[in-house]
Parts: structure tokens; C-alpha cells; sequence
């Protein structure tokens, strides 16, 4: 009686019993905390690296002219020291730390050279042999098209063939170090004369096109 019941009843009390199990469309619409968890972190560590890394960078650089006078200072005082400890030895002068007081003594009086009428017109003299140079900056399109790079002009040939003359211009391309570079053989038509001066542009080199030496370029 109570335990007889219609298969009706039954069904529905089995169907009410069973789980029901996700359809895939619920399973798209359900979130995935787990995978935003991980995802969110690798974000946030690569954030925090690369925050790490410019801060290391940006402190590198102020700290690199620095590191490149005391290296150039020391190597100056091993100069010294090599050049005048076998004087002292046959002198027979052997002081503790002579050597590092000749080579302060030798900074301090070039110092004072260069600060005088004496060294400045040395420094004229330079500067005029730097602008008596037969050369000009220009900018040429190397190593790939859409890129320039700065060079001096240091000749001019023509260039003779059954089209008729062609006239090229010897372009050096130096690297930073400025003794060391290639060579170009560029028409003319396709050389751009920036308005610097060769000591400007020399000094652009040696920068490494540092963005804050600003300077307006015509013919772009």
C-alpha cells in the first residue's frame, strides 16, 4: 500500500535523486578563478620585473661615467707608476707610495696646463684641425631601407660607364669608437647634409645618439 507506488512516481523520485550534470554551455559561462589567479600573478611578476630591470638600468647609466673616469684614473696611475719606478730604482730612492703621489702630482699639473692660456691655445689649435678636416656629415640610408645612419664625407669620385658618369660620394660610417667603420660609395642624390658641423657631429657619435642632444635636421 505505502510501498506500492505507480512507476510514475517512481521515475520522478529517481530523476529527483540523480545529479544533473553541466551542459557545455554552462561549463563556458562558469568562471575559472583558478586560471585568472595564475594569470593575474604572471602579469604582476612581469611587471615587477620589469620595473626591477629599468630601475637597474636607469642607476647603471648614472653610475657609468663614473665607473669610466675612476677605470681611466687607475689605469693613469699604473702608467705613472710603471714609467718612474725604474728611475727611482736606479736613484736608489725606494719611498712607500711614491709612485701614487707622482702620478696625483702629474694629474694636478697637467690640470693645471690645460687651465692655462698655454693649454687653451692648444685647444684652439685642435679645434681648428677638426674644422679644416675635408669633411661633412651627412646621413645616408643604411643598413636597410627606412634606416639612416650618420657618416662624414670624405670624397668624391666619378663613376664612368656606357650609362654616361655617375658621381658618388666616399662616405664613412664610423662606429662609437669612431677609428673603426665601413666605407660607401653613395650617389648623391641619395645623401642627406644635416645642418651639424663635424665636431657636432662627432660628438653624436660619441654620444651613441643620445635622445637628449636635440638638434634640428634640414632636408627631412
Amino acid at each position: 500500500m505505502g510501498d506500492e507506488r505507480s512507476p510514475n512516481i517512481r521515475d520522478r523520485d529517481r530523476e529527483l535523486l540523480l545529479p544533473i550534470a553541466n551542459t557545455p554551455d554552462d561549463e563556458q559561462l562558469s568562471p575559472k578563478p583558478l586560471s585568472s589567479a595564475i594569470s593575474f600573478s604572471q602579469h604582476a611578476g612581469r611587471e615587477t620585473f620589469s620595473k626591477v630591470l629599468r630601475s637597474w638600468a636607469s642607476k647603471n647609466v648614472i653610475l657609468l661615467p663614473l665607473a669610466i673616469t675612476f677605470y681611466i684614473t687607475w689605469w693613469f696611475i699604473h702608467f705613472v707608476d710603471g714609467f718612474f719606478s725604474p728611475i727611482y730604482a736606479q736613484l736608489g730612492i725606494n719611498i712607500f707610495g711614491l709612485g701614487f703621489v707622482t702620478s696625483v702630482t702629474v694629474i694636478f699639473v697637467v690640470g693645471i696646463f690645460m687651465s692655462s692660456w698655454l693649454g687653451a691655445s692648444v685647444l684652439s689649435l685642435g679645434e681648428w684641425f677638426i674644422k679644416r678636416m675635408p669633411f661633412e656629415v651627412a646621413i645616408i640610408k643604411h643598413p636597410r631601407v627606412g634606416e639612416y645612419a650618420f657618416g662624414f664625407i670624405t670624397s668624391s669620385v666619378v663613376l664612368q660607364s656606357y650609362s654616361g658618369e655617375e658621381e658618388l660620394y666616399s662616405v664613412y660610417v664610423p662606429t662609437n669608437h669612431l677609428y673603426i667603420g665601413d666605407i660607401f660609395l653613395v650617389n648623391s642624390k641619395d645623401i642627406i647634409r644635416p645642418n651639424l658641423s663635424v665636431r657636432e657631429g662627432i660628438g653624436l657619435l660619441m654620444v651613441k645618439g643620445d635622445p637628449g642632444y636635440k638638434k634640428s635636421f634640414r632636408g627631412f
